[in-house]
């Protein structure tokens, strides 16, 4: 098969993993609702805490939680496109894929592509949606873009975890089962206080996670403007985990292979 045909493949793929997530209303919509919803709440209930000491200087907590609300949002999504692959598994769609001609690395890619697109118009919006209320990004224009390229990576690579999830169990279900424990990373990092207002043991467990760093960079480009170091982990770490989760994801889909 030539490269271009794997390609052509692969977009296709990418187009329909890209519908199969518009189509599924019931499971976008809290991605786009509960993060806004959380940042609301937290930013009127959380307010005074900005003038704790270690606190970063920020307008408001709203501005600090943009970060947080983005990373929420994506994760949300990013499970869509791999509940879409564990339904194309349950329904036989998947076994026909794999017995047509088709380039077995773009029936993974074109289902990541999807999640990844979808993730960076999450970002785009979120930052849209939450510009009108006072939050100020430092960097301006190109810090919007990194962060909405970095939304698209982290989608991506979360989606990859979770596909490979979908490729092991065929289930949707199970891939949702699995889901909740993305989100104990979450609440054992920074991404709802800094690390410098931390104590004990909870403070040591956000400092040895990845997400913590993960979301301090795009935090910093909200916060003290456009560096590298703030480009380096927001794009870098997002990377790493998309290279962790394809290889897995291409794994499993080789050891499916090997079973049938």
């Amino acid at each position: 098969m030539t490269t271009r045909v794997a390609a052509r493949q692969t977009l296709a793929l990418t187009k329909r993993s890209t519908l199969a997530i518009i189509r599924q209303p019931a499971l976008i919509v809290p991605s786009f609702v509960f993060p806004l919803f959380f940042a609301a709440l937290s930013a009127d209930s959380f307010g005074k805490t900005t003038r704790l000491p270690g606190f970063p200087l920020v307008d408001s907590f709203l501005q600090f939680a943009l970060a947080s609300t983005i990373l929420q949002g994506v994760l949300f999504g990013s499970i869509t496109g791999a509940a879409a692959l564990a339904t194309d598994i349950e329904i036989g769609f998947f076994d026909r894929l794999l017995v047509a001609p088709t380039a077995r690395t773009g029936i993974v890619l074109g289902n990541l592509m999807g999640s990844a697109i979808f993730g960076a118009v999450q970002s785009a919006i979120f930052i849209c949606v939450l510009l009108p209320f006072g939050v100020r990004v430092e960097s301006g224009i190109p810090g919007i873009m990194v962060m909405i390229i970095s939304g698209g990576l982290i989608a991506l690579g979360i989606a990859a975890i979770m596909s490979a999830v979908a490729i092991r169990t065929g289930s949707a279900e199970a891939v949702q089962g699995a889901f909740p424990l993305l989100f104990v990373l979450l609440f054992f990092s920074s991404v709802f206080f800094p690390r410098q207002t931390m104590h004990g043991v909870y403070k040591t467990i956000a400092t040895f996670n990845p997400i913590s760093y993960l979301v301090e960079g795009l935090r910093s480009l909200i916060l003290d403007g456009f560096s590298l170091s703030a480009i380096a982990r927001s794009i870098f770490i997002p990377i790493g985990i998309c290279v962790f989760g394809t290889v897995l994801a291409l794994s499993e889909l080789r050891r499916r292979i090997r079973a049938k």
